[in-house]
């Protein structure tokens, strides 16, 4: 498209709130992008991506068409910004080709996290902020990492830069790995403390919203501030703001910074891992932000009756940051398509499902992927026996023996192993577990539970182990390399999560030849597909509603197929093998919700 520039006629929102409100598009204007944008310049109009704007509470004066296109010379189109590389993809000089696996955009790329594997890590956060970033950056775009310094990390070198936010001194300590730029924010009071990430024995700590505000902040700075090997990255920059903790930093671009004239052509999306968390505190803590006075009802929440509790139990009072970030940011990304859909309903959006649903055209889901170094049967230095597609069953049957031997029980090749790998709590649903254990074990069948939570369940396990000596494991606790084993060893895995935003161990199960037996929620409905035995379709089962009834007849249909159907069971196993999981596929889905981003306006300044 060298040589046309399209010209908005849509003012920013400059209330603090975001007053702008939508219209569902009409037919027409759907199907007019974004497929059919080349044609729509050349007629002169624009709706893009199946939405167009109700300018009338944006308050500036437009003209009847919301968007219009118009043809500009060659000379007077801007030329694009030195810090996006916009050339296009590489190309093969043998073939004249594009390189696969490359961007055809290139981008400064900045992520915010409150964790990131392998130097913090409590759930699949910090799973994707460590193995997301590196496949972006294999595709050709310049990314930095910025998470907190909540010990010293081997490796890291400090950056000669401190500066205070929010009456806070902090500095940057930097690594470049895996053509990544990993920043870590350090303020030994805020950031590096005896206790978890959140919290300790005594619970969560009190200076959470002040803590990852700080890092929010320290994040716009990094771009600006920092001069890395290979230079600043500078304002044209694409944040992705990672749930309640990063929220800020789209509260803080808008309202710190574009006003000012500072990161115009920069954008932020926020990646919604787990609506659950929102970041809720009492609204007098608003003043320790550091945003404008008018700015506060981008963070303002108001409890319905029912919810409320704490010392403004009475007025249902507080503020929500994970709010301020959805109402803010330029678009909102979640990590599944599943998820996407069920953050917009009353049962799924903690709340939130009427913002959520007001900014639905902005709303993607991207599945995760999972790092396939780690978790490859063929390399896996945790597992008995390496194995790949052509060796399957004989590495399969090695590790399942293995796996018998090492926890005690009897070595039995033709009895269903089953294995369960997560947290003990009421969403992972161990409960379910616990209750069709006895209707389970009865069908002679093994189970091997590995977790930690709840004490409750972590009692349930050990009366699993107890009453079922012969039958059934329960590991209290979480071991890396036992992981790795049940699931090269185990025939199936349970996943009767209540409610899943994507899922790693159903990913992980699959790539191991281990067929998953979940409830159809999130991500697990995106990825474990219903095994349909009259076309030979499917990659595990599934069920639904959340109930026991629904799970043991899904178990019932496995066993079924396990026992009776030996040769299906082995093509349900040989489809999870070969299924793509990888991060690469996920970067490429990202980069056209990043071509979205820059494609539009800033949606709030």
């Amino acid at each position: 498209m060298s040589g046309w520039q399209v010209v908005v006629h849509r003012a920013p929102c400059t209330t603090p709130v975001c007053s702008t409100s939508y219209r569902p598009a009409t037919l027409s204007e759907r199907a007019a992008c974004p497929q059919q944008r080349q044609r729509n310049l050349h007629s002169g109009l624009c709706r893009h991506r199946g939405y167009a704007p109700d300018l009338a509470g944006c308050g500036a004066e437009q003209s009847s068409s919301s968007f219009v296109a118009r043809v500009s010379s060659l000379e007077q189109s801007t030329s694009p910004s030195p810090n996006v590389h916009a050339e296009g993809p590489d190309i093969d000089p043998s073939t004249g080709q594009a390189i696969p696996g490359k961007a055809k955009t290139r981008f400064n790329i900045v992520f915010v996290s409150s964790e990131v594997a392998p130097w913090s890590k409590t759930g699949g956060l910090g799973d994707v902020c460590g193995s997301l970033p590196p496949a972006l950056a294999a595709r050709g775009h310049r990314v930095m990492v910025i998470a907190p310094m909540y010990k010293e990390y081997k490796g890291t070198k400090a950056l000669d830069l401190e500066i205070e936010i929010l009456g806070t001194p902090i500095s940057y300590y930097h690594l470049h790995e895996r053509g990544v730029d990993w920043l870590f924010v350090d303020n030994p009071g805020c950031f590096q403390r005896p206790g978890g990430l959140y919290g300790d024995t005594a619970g969560t700590y009190g200076d959470n919203q002040y803590r990852f505000a700080l890092l929010s902040q320290a994040a716009l700075e990094a771009p600006l501030q920092l001069q890395l090997p290979g230079g600043r990255y500078g304002e044209d920059c694409l944040f992705i703001a990672n749930d309640w903790h990063a929220s800020m930093t789209a509260v803080y671009l808008a309202g710190k910074y574009r006003p000012h004239g500072v990161y115009s052509d920069a954008r932020c999306i926020l990646a919604i891992h787990n609506l659950r968390h929102q970041g809720v505190f009492p609204p007098g803590t608003f003043k320790t932000l550091g945003l404008p006075g008018n700015w506060y009802g981008s963070l303002e929440w108001q409890y319905p009756p029912h919810q409320r509790q704490g010392a403004y139990e009475e007025e249902g009072r507080a503020i929500n940051t994970l709010k301020g970030g959805i109402i803010t940011s330029d678009r909102v990304c979640t990590v599944s398509p599943g998820y996407a859909w069920e953050i917009q309903t009353p049962e799924g959006g903690w709340g939130l499902e009427g913002l959520l649903r007001s900014r639905a055209y902005a709303l993607n889901g991207v599945l995760n992927g999972i790092d396939d170094e780690e978790w490859n049967p063929q390399s896996d230095p945790h597992i008995d026996t390496q194995y790949n597609g052509s060796t399957f069953s004989r590495g399969k049957a090695a590790n399942k023996a293995a796996l018998q031997r090492e926890l005690g029980l009897p070595e039995r090749p033709d009895v269903p192993l089953f294995g369960f790998i997560g947290r003990l709590d009421y969403q992972k649903g161990a409960d379910l577990i616990l209750a069709a254990a006895p209707w389970l074990l009865a069908q002679d069948v093994q189970l091997i539970c590995l977790g930690t939570g709840e004490s409750g369940l972590e009692g349930g396990m050990r009366w699993l182990e107890n009453t079922y000596p012969d039958k059934a494991r329960g590991w209290v606790g979480f071991n890396v390399p036992m992981s790795h084993k049940i699931t090269a060893g185990c025939d199936l895995q349970l996943m009767p999560s209540r409610f899943e935003p994507c899922g790693l161990n159903q990913l992980y199960a699959m790539r191991y030849g281990t067929v998953p037996v979940a409830h159809a929620t999130g991500g697990l409905r995106d990825t474990v597909l219903p095994f349909n035995p009259w076309d030979g379709t499917g990659t595990g089962w599934t069920f639904s509603p959340c109930t026991q009834e629904a799970f043991t007849s899904a178990l019932a249909n496995a066993l079924q197929t396990f026992h009776a159907h030996p040769d299906s069971f082995h093509a349900l196993q040989q489809r999870g093998l070969r299924r793509d999981s990888s991060w690469n596929k996920a970067a490429a889905e990202y980069e056209q919700i990043f071509e979205w981003a820059k494609f539009d306006r800033p949606y709030c300044s």
